[in-house]
Parts: structure tokens; C-alpha cells; sequence
């Protein structure tokens, strides 16, 4: 495994395919898929020579923290069904290479497990529908001891996966001839993952969209509660401002006017993204929007971003655009699938030296150095 890329082509022959095509899919034709990484060709960098980078440094201060690398793990659902006990695989290979690690509300394994597991997890969540709900959810993150809580935004209503409906894949899993089949030619995770983990801890179930236990990740007859969110607004957010004690960001902005709304709401932070290209299709990447976002919120407010990032030169262009933090997703979760958290943590070392590299290349030392002059725009 050479590159993040690499990892794909493994994590597709290890899981079965309604699996991995819930990762690796996006929303109706991909186009905002593709777009993600078309953009970055856009750019190009303007280097520096002999400049002394001997002491150079990709280590970046976020909220009183300091992180040892400017890419963070992005909140992925269902990653116990990539590897055994996902959740808890990711966080602790981040931790173990100081960087930040997000768990997704859509996850397998409860909350209060991971967090203490891995004190310093950010928590991502989806707004249940109600009012009560939402005031429950909240108080249980605050109980289970995470600081940090990222509320996703972007999701008024189901996006049209047709993906998923192609591969097999749907929440709860429908047992069928075709499951047993998709099972049947991927032994190697049906032992190490799915009964192990049924051995171990039981039928997963959704542990984290709500207070409660949600539905179990295999039924022919229970659904999965899809609250209504079409309803949601920002007094919602203002809400959750007023009874969230630690840090809150705001995932799913792409504009600069809904950028300025969540900050005058009370957010700590943004994070611009189009969902990895899962909600919308057609929506921009968030690389089209961030410098006018870092423009309008200024240099000292915290813009993060995710979406397609797979290089380290990926990286170093949006931090010359103004984020401070990146979001990676799925290399991340196919790095666990091929090797649980060694994986994850090769994973993070080939984007770190990457980083490095560049860093050299580029005639830099320090992240703060990096500005819109770093790069010129091909077209």
C-alpha cells in the first residue's frame, strides 16, 4: 500500500459487495463524487528553492489542541461492518498518531464505549426530528464525556442512492438469497467481522441516532426510524447552542451566507462539505467555496473542510485556501477493512510523509506560511 488509493482496490475484494458499495457510492450520476477530485487539478503550486525547510513542521493548534498533522478521520457510518469494532479501530489508530478522529452518529457501537476508549473523539450527530429528541441525543453526548460535537446539516431529506439499491445495500440489511451470496464470496469477513462480532457482542444495531437504541443492522421486518428533518432551522442550532456545554461545529455548509448563519448562531467552527457527493448531486465541492467562506468568516475563525481528499498536495491546497483542518473519509475506512487499525495507521503515515514531502518541495516550513500566493489557478 503505497498510496490511499491503494487501499480501494483491497477494501473492494475483502467486503462483500452491498458493503462496500455503500462506502465507495455517491448520490444519483456522482457527478459531485468526480467533482471532488476534478477540482484539485485546478490548482497548481508556486514553489520556493533554497530556502532551509530543515526544520519544517506540519503540526497544527485547533480549539487549544495541538494535532500533529492538519487531516483528521471524517465521521463515517457503519464502520463496524468495514472491520471488526470499526468505531473503536479508527479513533485508537488516530489517537495513537495524534490526530483528530470524528464518530459518526450512524455507528454500531455505542458512543459511551468509544469514548472511553478514546477520550478526545469528536462526536458527529444527526438531529432527530423533535425537539425532545434532540434535547435527549444532546444530553447523552455531553454524559458519555465528548467535547467536541459536530451537528450534520445537510440532510432535510433522504438523498436519491441509487448505488445502493444496485449493490444490495439498504439499513436494516434485508436477508435474501442475494445477501447469502454477496456473504458467501467474502468468507474471510464474514468470519472476521460479522460473526465474530455477532459471537462477541450480538446483533449490531444503530446505537447513536438517537438516545435510545435504534434498529438492529439486520431484519426482514423492523425499519429504521428516518426522523422528518425537512422542518429543521436555525433556532434548532441556537437551541442546541444554549444546552451544549464544549465545542460545536456546524458540517454540511457550502455557502458563505449559511457559513456567517452558523457562526452567528454559536458555532465554533464549520466544516464546508457536499457529504462526499452523497446528498445533492450536482452540489460543488466544498474546494470551490472555502476561500470565499475564510474571506467573509476571517483568518481566526475556524473553517474545516472534507471531500475527495486523497494526496498530501490535496492537503497543502486547501490549507493555502484558508482551512485549518481536513477531513478524510473513505481511504480511512478501507484502510480499516484491509487491516483494522494497523491499516488505518500506515494510512495516516503514507498522508503524513506526503505532507512532509511537500512541505520540503514547496520551500516551507510551517503551515502558517502557506497563502492563496502558494498557488495559481490552471484554468
Amino acid at each position: 500500500m503505497l498510496s490511499l488509493q491503494d487501499f480501494e482496490a483491497a477494501a473492494r475484494r475483502r467486503l462483500p459487495r452491498p458493503i462496500f458499495g455503500y462506502i465507495a457510492g455517491a448520490a444519483e450520476d456522482n457527478a459531485s463524487l468526480h467533482d471532488n477530485r476534478a477540482v484539485f487539478d485546478e490548482y497548481a503550486f508556486v514553489t520556493r528553492v533554497l530556502r532551509d525547510v530543515s526544520q519544517r513542521s506540519q503540526a497544527v493548534d485547533l480549539w487549544g489542541k495541538r494535532y500533529r498533522s492538519p487531516f483528521a478521520i471524517a465521521p463515517m457510518g457503519i464502520n463496524a461492518l468495514s472491520t471488526y469494532r470499526g468505531d473503536v479501530v479508527l479513533a485508537r489508530a488516530a489517537q495513537a498518531e495524534g490526530i483528530a478522529s470524528i464518530m459518526s452518529g450512524t455507528s454500531l457501537i455505542p458512543m459511551e464505549t468509544v469514548a472511553q476508549a478514546c477520550p478526545g473523539t469528536w462526536f458527529q450527530a444527526y438531529l432527530p426530528g423533535d425537539q425532545a429528541r434532540i434535547d435527549a441525543l444532546i444530553d447523552r453526548v455531553s454524559r458519555a464525556g465528548f467535547d467536541t460535537l459536530v451537528i450534520t446539516v445537510d440532510i432535510p431529506i433522504s438523498a436519491n442512492r441509487e448505488n445502493n439499491i444496485r449493490t444490495g445495500f439498504s439499513t436494516p440489511l434485508r436477508p435474501s438469497l442475494r445477501l447469502a451470496l454477496d456473504g458467501a464470496l467474502r468468507p474471510g469477513w464474514v468470519l472476521g467481522t460479522f460473526a465474530r462480532t455477532l459471537l462477541r457482542h450480538g446483533m449490531p444495531h444503530f446505537e447513536n441516532s438517537f438516545a435510545t437504541r435504534g434498529a438492529p443492522i439486520v431484519s426482514s421486518t423492523v425499519l429504521r426510524d428516518f426522523s422528518a428533518r425537512d422542518h429543521l432551522s436555525w433556532q434548532h442550532l441556537q437551541s442546541i447552542r444554549q444546552r451544549w456545554p464544549g465545542r460545536l461545529v456546524v458540517k454540511g455548509v457550502l455557502s458563505v451566507a449559511d457559513a456567517l448563519a452558523a457562526r452567528d448562531a454559536g458555532a465554533d467552527g464549520v466544516i464546508l462539505s457536499n457529504h462526499g457527493g452523497r446528498q445533492l448531486d450536482g452540489a460543488a465541492s466544498a474546494m470551490r467555496v472555502l476561500e470565499a467562506v475564510v474571506q467573509a468568516l476571517g483568518p481566526d475563525y475556524p473553517v474545516l473542510i472534507d471531500g475527495g481528499f486523497r494526496r498530501g498536495s490535496d492537503v497543502l491546497k486547501a490549507l493555502a485556501l484558508g482551512a485549518r483542518m481536513v477531513l478524510v473519509g473513505r481511504p480511512f475506512n478501507y484502510a480499516a477493512a484491509v487491516a483494522g487499525e494497523a491499516g488505518v495507521r500506515h494510512a495516516i503515515g503514507l498522508l503524513r510523509d506526503e505532507v512532509d514531502r511537500n512541505l520540503a518541495m514547496l520551500g516551507v516550513n510551517q503551515l502558517s506560511e502557506l497563502g492563496p500566493h502558494t498557488l495559481v489557478r490552471k484554468r
